[in-house]
């Protein structure tokens, strides 16, 4: 009897033992346990993008259930189009592969950029870090000072792409107000276009976001050696209540209106992205994690030293503004869309 008793006691118990694994089983852990996520960067190495991937991928094996490992891995092309097709197309479509883009990839699809394979409608958006405004700067010592001097005679300023802000904004201002920026295609990172103006090869750097340009080059605002001659965005920095927005140089209320269309993107600031088809779990586990780890205080204590934007948002945030892009009236977006066409027509 008592062997009995005994028997059924440690059957019970391992029965019991059993439930218990089987409740605290976590599927993601599991998942993630062992494994490396790659974020794939739109941009070159040594931008705000690859290093607001590289610190970002450092804190997120925190709260990433089976904490995994995290690379970097540069994909710099098509004005970052390369990348997002990459990811919408090619990615595998597990939760180990995610992204940074540019935040004008909504707008590029919206007016039918070139080489568009995606909709960023059905991408999964995992959230953004900063929002700041892009501007376009002239190297002090070319003596261009302000947009008058855009306007008065032809101004060179790089540009990565058809499909990114170095393009895109100064195409604009050509077309719709008159400016004169004389656009040059062809460098990898900004980092790059940065270097040409040291060089003299171009006067000119437009799309880059204010708050990273003062982690990556501070001295360059603090001892005057640009001058900041416009912004992107809804409502003017702060720091430079006296630099008109694009959007403020329209001499006519449609003219305004498609340069805030163009310019609403910004709004997304430094978005992150997952594939389309992500198992949903996994999905919220990512979106999860990172909404985490913006708020976790080491991760805010070194992007202030590191002078990375940090106004972050959630992904639902950046869905919505993606499809309020891609939605907006047609008559808009035709104007817009011509605006920004390279001269001849669309070219790869």
């Amino acid at each position: 009897m008592n062997s009995t008793r005994l028997i059924f006691g440690a059957l019970a118990l391992s029965l019991a033992s059993f439930d218990c694994a089987s409740v605290r089983a976590d599927p993601i852990e599991d998942f993630y346990k062992g494994k490396t996520v790659t974020i794939v960067t739109s941009t070159g190495p040594g931008g705000a993008y690859d290093l607001a991937a590289r610190t970002i991928g450092r804190y997120l094996p925190k709260y990433l259930p089976g904490a995994p490992s995290f690379v970097v891995k540069n994909m710099p092309g098509a004005g970052h189009v390369l990348a997002t097709n990459y990811m919408y197309n090619q990615a595998p479509k597990d939760g180990t592969w995610i992204a940074i883009v540019n935040n004008a990839i909504p707008m590029v699809q919206a007016l039918d950029g070139k080489g568009v394979r995606f909709d960023a409608r059905k991408i999964k958006w995992i959230g953004s870090l900063g929002i700041s405004n892009l501007l376009s700067v002239a190297w002090a010592k070319s003596g261009v000072k302000t947009m008058d001097d855009v306007f008065a005679g032809e101004v060179t300023t790089g540009a990565t792409g058809t499909g990114s802000g170095t393009f895109l904004y100064p195409t604009a201002m050509n077309k719709i107000v008159g400016t004169k920026w004389k656009v040059v295609l062809g460098y990898n990172s900004s980092a790059e276009i940065d270097l040409a103006m040291t060089r003299g090869e171009v006067v000119a750097r437009g799309g880059a976001s204010y708050r990273s340009f003062l982690a990556e080059r501070p001295e360059w605002l603090r001892d005057k050696l640009v001058n900041v001659l416009v912004q992107v965005g809804g409502v003017r920095e702060a720091d430079l209540p006296d630099v008109p927005l694009m959007y403020e140089l329209g001499k006519t209320p449609e003219q305004q209106a498609v340069l805030k269309l163009i310019s609403s993107s910004v709004a997304m600031g430094k978005p992150f992205l997952a594939p389309p088809d992500i198992p949903d779990a996994r999905y919220a586990a990512l979106r999860r994690a990172f909404d985490m780890t913006v708020k976790d205080p080491e991760f805010i204590a070194e992007t202030t030293k590191l002078e990375l934007d940090m106004n972050p948002s959630n992904g639902d945030y950046i869905a919505q503004v993606a499809r309020e892009t891609i939605d907006a009236p047609p008559d808009l977006i035709a104007k817009a869309r011509d605006a920004i066409e390279p001269p001849g027509g669309k070219t790869e």
